[in-house]
């Protein structure tokens, strides 16, 4: 990993860049497949999925059998596994639902707020080199919780056409509706248009790789909602000379697995840290079956040594890292202070893999700095907030005058006239 020892400030963004491609790289591409299955429908995606895939189908659904196989092959060691981390994320998810807000801004105007489900929901969930069968956890889950009547899941085939029996198992656990052997961009394009098999739905969730993300970003320009851009993992730790090194190493080498294209960091207040993270890091490295992977990301990553506490809290939150986690005998300052975070875990017992599947909380969460708006998924992620509002005799008496003052001043005639006529037929 490359080291940074007291860095100068104007370095920062470079040391702090991550390592993706920018959309008008990708976007030609994505737009090419999105042109196609808009036009040709299970046609482009069969041929798309041939392309990338290897692998071509007459149906692309999955059928009712291979889901029954699928449990089968489930052991029931990860059943009760599946099981724990189901009831986790369901409490902490059913914990979020907010009651209807209801208030009487003037006598006889009477305004409220209440959430509605959004009705269908599409959900892309990874496979390949690591089927993210957690991934339908933290996504179905808040999706039924809400109320979404029809939650369609896309997940890539494998080269003998087969989708993981864990993922399987999960999606038809959880409730989802349908389920189709579609992977990457032209699983984006199938939701976002429709075609002659896959429903066009009305928000799309799910991480995936720099190519899903753009495809998520430019199906927003079809009327399709996204969760938010998330693209490959991350994750930030601080830590001083109160932590253990071998934790910290480890932390960074999880999510270094998930892909070349991840990045992780160290900050530190420690110099010693830094070199006992290092070596720590090497060390479990080798032991790792995912090592050529996690070494890849280890080219993109950063151990980086700061002269204080207070110039590390500025440094994560420029950079806003999807995970952050804290290691550090001043905790409360960084609970505190930190501003732009996907999800934060504390202490020396709460590794990011706690999160990723079992603590409860969500791991769809905003990466590459999106942090700074944008939230983790949440309950709320499924539904829409729709407002009320019912106005009595008494209550257009009161607001009306002021109404028509108003739009008169915005240039509106018609609007005050549609406050006047009611103010005149009221005795």
């Amino acid at each position: 990993m490359n080291k940074y020892i007291n860095p100068s400030k104007k370095d920062w963004f470079e040391i702090l860049r991550r390592p993706t491609q920018t959309v008008a790289e990708i976007e030609q591409t994505v737009n090419q497949i999105f042109d196609e299955i808009r036009v040709k429908g299970d046609a482009a995606v069969a041929k798309y999925t041939e392309l990338f895939d290897g692998i071509r189908f007459e149906d692309l659904r999955v059928s009712s059998n291979e889901i029954k196989d699928a449990e089968e092959q489930v052991s029931q060691k990860l059943e009760s596994a599946i099981d724990l981390a189901k009831g986790n994320i369901e409490k902490f998810h059913l914990a979020q639902r907010s009651e209807k807000v209801s208030v009487e801004t003037t006598q006889g105007v009477k305004c409220w707020q209440e959430k509605k489900a959004i009705q269908r929901v599409g959900l892309y969930i990874p496979g390949g080199t690591a089927p993210l069968f957690s991934s339908i956890l933290m996504l179905a889950i808040p999706a039924k919780l809400a109320g979404c009547e029809e939650i369609i899941l896309c997940t890539p085939p494998d080269k003998e056409g087969r989708v993981n029996p864990a993922i399987l198992y999960v999606a038809n656990l959880c409730g989802v509706t349908e389920i189709f052997k579609i992977g990457g961009i032209q699983a984006i394009g199938a939701m976002t248009f429709g075609t002659e098999t896959v429903p066009q739905v009305y928000k799309i969730f799910g991480p995936g790789n720099q190519y899903v993300t753009v495809a998520k970003q430019l199906a927003t320009k079809y009327q399709v909602a996204i969760d938010m851009p998330a693209g490959p993992s991350e994750l930030l730790v601080f830590a001083d000379d109160s932590a253990n090194p071998a934790y910290v190493a480890s932390d960074l080498l999880s999510q270094a697995e998930h892909g070349k294209d991840s990045q992780v960091i160290l900050v530190t207040t420690s110099e010693n840290l830094v070199e006992s993270v290092s070596k720590e890091l090497y060390e479990q490295l080798n032991d790792l079956p995912r090592k050529a992977i996690a070494e890849g990301a280890i080219e993109n990553s950063r151990l980086i040594k700061v002269s204080s506490n207070e110039e590390a809290l500025v440094m994560i939150n420029e950079y806003g890292p999807e995970h952050f986690i804290i290691c550090s005998s001043n905790e409360d300052y960084f609970i505190e202070g930190v501003r732009n975070a996907g999800s934060v875990f504390i202490g020396d017992y709460t590794p990011e893999s706690a999160g990723d599947y079992a603590s409860g909380t969500n791991h769809t969460l905003p990466t590459n700095g999106y942090a700074k708006q944008y939230s983790g998924v949440n309950l709320d992620s499924f539904m829409k907030t729709i407002t009320f509002q019912k106005i009595s005799e008494a209550g257009i008496k009161a607001i009306g005058p002021s109404i028509e003052l108003l739009a008169e001043a915005e240039g509106l005639q018609a609007h005050k006239n549609a406050v006047s006529l009611r103010l005149k037929d009221i005795v």
